[in-house]
Formats: structure tokens, C-alpha cells, sequence
């Protein structure tokens, strides 16, 4: 369907209705938290959803009456993938129903084509690929599957592209397995993704598992552990990053070097900002931000640094993606300032505040937390010196900054005097850095920091 710039484009969301003896179908509650957060975040787009029944003949007569009522610019379905704990962004339909159970109708099938003399198979015509990677750097537990069943999940797939073609609209579409989220009969509950949505992690919960705020108390089990325990398993966001950083160091040659900066220099610049005329808005200009910035404008002159290691390939940037860790409700999320190198320090430290609260209070958009080619990450505000960071794959480093303390230094006299200086962590991958450029990077970003009130110039 054909439109203007200005025309809101219109999303098509289906799910499937319950199964017999089950109630609510879990993708229900994705479906809805999907179009409520849609609704809030993407004004310029029309989400509506349809149910399908658990039906092969069903599904193709209410997809059908969807594609033809709706004329959407898009199509996205859901369903239920028994036995898989992330969600599967399915790559490929085929033609072939059969399954060793019946649908909603009874009806049971067995090596029957979905389209006698159609095409064989169709891939999903979804930027599957761009999706995976946002959803893995937001921390979700996702995967790229290879295989949709042969149930009425396939049977949707094939359906969602075969139809459309047949009605002449030339739209993305694609299907999108999801664990199931409750238990038999089990009421589905409100999600606790971003912003209250319905999210994978809330996806990839088992009945059996306890909720964190429920940890399972037991009785001692031995001498080796006296007294009362409890047992939580990892899941969600914290599941996702245990697996992610265990990825990291497994996978990377990782190597750190320490050194610090005189902070003289940002703190009197911190101190100006905070007591300039509050109409020109400097004064929530934080140390970060200044550190931050200064980050900005050294990794141009690293290409490596500012880059990504994927499957043997390095790719190297010209614009700097920034992102910062950030410490929320839901667990860290890594938001990315886009080409931070080309903003001034007033617009970056009011990006910078933009996206933390929206990271924290669950409104920022899943583009803002994806897609970033450096990484800074800094707890020196809870007293931590150094640290050694864990590069954020499929980056090649990532910079840690720790508390500013005070150091004893001797002046050219010989007189002993004390010096604020700001702790700097970096940690490269040694497969593409060598331990020298880690050192020439650090280098320059001190005397960056050191003069940051030129740098903020330059």
C-alpha cells in the first residue's frame, strides 16, 4: 500500500487465540503490550491486532480477511514455541503441514503441502538479522531460528507471505516465536520490559521457575552450608548479560591498562558550568559528560578502537556511537549517543540525560539501545578506583572510569604537594589492538581531559 511522508504506516499484529483447555493464549499479552507501547513511542504508526485461531484452514481464512480489511504496510506474527526459552525471529516458512497433533478442529495432519503446487519455502522479508542484533545489545534473550515447525506457527508464516503476495501488497512480513509466559489456565500478567511492557524476558518465563521477588527458601543441606539458603535461578535481563559476558571473555583476547588523569582541569570546568547563567542551560553539564566527551573526540583518531569484531571481519566507523552504561530499575541497559563527535557539549550532555531517563523510566526507543562502537562505563560515583570492564561484543574496547582521589606528587622543587586524578580503565581486544595503541589511546585521552576546556573548543 502506497504512502505519503506524512501518512502514519500501519502495522498488522497477529496472535493466536487459546488452546483447548487454556484460556489465555500467551501471545495475547505480547501482542497487546506490543501495540500499547507502539501507540506511545512511534505516533506515526497505526498498530492493530487480529487474532488468529489454532486452526490450519482458520488461520488462512482470518489472515486473509486481516491482509484484506487492514492493508497494512507491515505483518508481524506471533506465536508459542513449546520448549525454546528465548524468542525465535524465524528466518524461513515452509510449505509442509504436519504434526502429530490436531488443531483447534480436530483436524491432524501429516506431509500435507499448505499450497498444493506453490512456492516451496519463503524467508521472512523482516530485517531479521537488524532485529537480533538491537534485541542482544538491550540485553534480551533472542535468537535467529531456522526452522518454524510444521504446525499451524509454519502454517501462519507461509500463509502471512503467500496471501499478501496474492493480494498484491508488497510488504515486510514475518513471524516471531515466544515461550510461553504462563501456566496452563494461568491468567497472563502485565509485562516487566521497558516501559511496562509485555518483554522477552517476561517471555522466557517457566511456570516452574520462581519469581526473583519469591526466592525459594530451603533447609540446610549438609555441614558444607549450614543454615537456611535460598535459591533464585538467573533469568531475564541478568540471565542475558551473565551469558553475554562469559561470551565476552571466552571469545575476545582481553587486555587492560590502567592509568589516570589530572582532574584539575574538568573539575574547574565542572565548577563553571554548574555556576553559569542559568538561562544558557549548562548547569546539569556532569564530569561524565566532560569525560565522555573527551572520549568523543579522541576515538576519530582510532579507528580500531572505534570499531566492531564480528566473525573475523573488523569494521571500522566514522562516526562515533557512543554508548554509556547505565544503572536502571530493569538492570543495565547500554544507551548509544549516535555520531556524538559532531555534537557540542551542551547538545551532548543534554542527549546524554535524555536517554538515561528514558532508559530508566522504560520510554527510550530499542534504536537508542543498539548499534554502538565504544562503550564507557563508569562507577567511580560509588568510590571504585579501578576495575577491569568487560568488552560489550562486538566491540574491541571498552573504557572504565573510576573515582577521582587525591595523589601525592612531587613538584619540580622537590616540594610534596597532593593532586586530584581521575582513574581510567581500558580494556582492548588484543586480537585487533595492540597494547601500545591501547597506551597511545589513553595518552591522548588524558591530555584531552586534562585540557578539556580546548578540547570542548577544537
Amino acid at each position: 500500500m502506497a504512502t505519503t511522508p506524512n501518512q502514519a504506516r500501519t502495522l498488522l499484529l497477529t496472535y493466536f487465540g487459546p488452546f483447548p483447555g487454556v484460556p489465555v493464549n500467551p501471545t495475547v499479552a505480547l501482542a497487546e503490550g506490543a501495540q500499547r507501547l507502539l501507540t506511545r513511542m512511534r505516533p506515526d504508526l497505526n498498530v492493530i491486532t487480529r487474532e488468529l485461531p489454532v486452526s490450519y484452514d482458520g488461520s488462512s481464512t482470518a489472515l486473509r480477511a486481516a491482509l484484506q480489511d487492514v492493508q497494512p504496510d507491515a505483518l508481524i506474527s506471533l506465536g508459542v514455541a513449546v520448549g525454546r526459552d528465548v524468542v525465535s525471529l524465524e528466518q524461513v516458512a515452509i510449505n509442509l503441514d504436519s504434526a502429530g497433533i490436531e488443531d483447534n478442529d480436530g483436524d491432524q495432519r501429516c506431509d500435507e503441502p499448505i499450497a498444493p503446487g506453490g512456492q516451496e519455502a519463503y524467508f521472512s522479508s523482516l530485517p531479521v538479522r537488524a532485529s537480533f542484533e538491537r534485541l542482544r545489545v538491550a540485553g534480551e534473550p533472542v535468537e535467529i531460528s531456522y526452522t518454524a515447525g510444521t504446525y499451524v506457527c509454519n502454517h501462519v508464516f507461509y500463509e502471512g507471505q503467500r496471501i499478501s503476495r496474492e493480494l498484491g501488497l508488497s510488504i515486510p512480513a514475518g513471524f516471531v516465536h515466544v515461550p510461553a509466559t504462563c501456566a496452563d489456565g494461568e491468567e497472563a500478567t502485565e509485562g516487566t520490559g521497558i516501559g511496562g511492557r509485555v518483554s522477552v524476558a517476561d517471555a522466557g518465563r517457566t511456570p516452574e521457575a520462581a519469581p526473583a521477588s519469591c526466592p525459594v527458601a530451603s533447609t540446610p543441606a549438609g555441614a558444607d552450608y549450614p543454615g537456611v539458603s535460598t535459591s533464585t535461578p538467573l533469568k531475564g535481563v541478568r540471565k542475558v548479560v551473565a551469558k553475554r559476558m562469559m561470551e565476552s571473555l571466552t571469545t575476545t583476547a582481553q587486555l587492560t591498562l590502567n592509568t589516570t588523569a589530572n582532574a584539575a582541569g574538568i573539575l574547574a570546568m565542572r565548577k563553571k558550568v554548574k555556576n553559569a547563567d542559568p538561562a544558557l542551560g549548562l548547569g546539569k553539564i556532569t564530569l561524565n559528560d566532560l569525560v565522555c566527551f573527551a572520549v568523543s573526540r579522541t576515538l576519530p583518531k582510532y579507528p580500531v578502537f572505534n570499531a566492531r569484531l564480528e566473525d573475523g571481519v573488523l569494521t571500522q566507523f566514522e562516526q562515533v556511537h557512543l554508548g554509556f552504561a547505565c544503572d536502571t530499575p530493569r538492570g543495565l541497559l547500554v544507551p548509544v549517543i549516535r555520531s556524538a563527535q559532531t555534537l557540542g557539549l551542551k547538545a551532548f550532555s543534554d542527549e546524554a540525560k535524555r536517554l538515561a531517563g528514558g532508559a530508566i523510566d522504560g520510554t527510550i526507543a530499542p534504536d537508542f539501545l543498539s548499534g554502538g562502537t565504544f562503550t564507557v562505563s563508569n562507577i567511580g560515583s560509588f568510590g571504585i578506583e579501578t576495575f577491569t570492564p568487560v568488552i560489550n561484543l562486538p566491540q574491541t574496547a571498552i573504557l572504565g572510569v573510576g573515582a577521582i582521589t587525591p595523589r601525592p606528587v612531587v613538584a619540580a622543587d622537590g616540594t610534596i604537594g597532593v593532586e586530584q586524578r581521575l582513574n581510567l580503565s581500558l580494556t582492548i581486544d588484543h586480537q585487533v589492538i595492540d597494547g601500545a595503541d591501547g597506551a597511545r589511546f589513553l595518552r591522548d585521552l588524558v591530555a584531552a581531559i586534562e585540557n578539556i576546556d580546548v578540547t570542548v573548543l577544537a
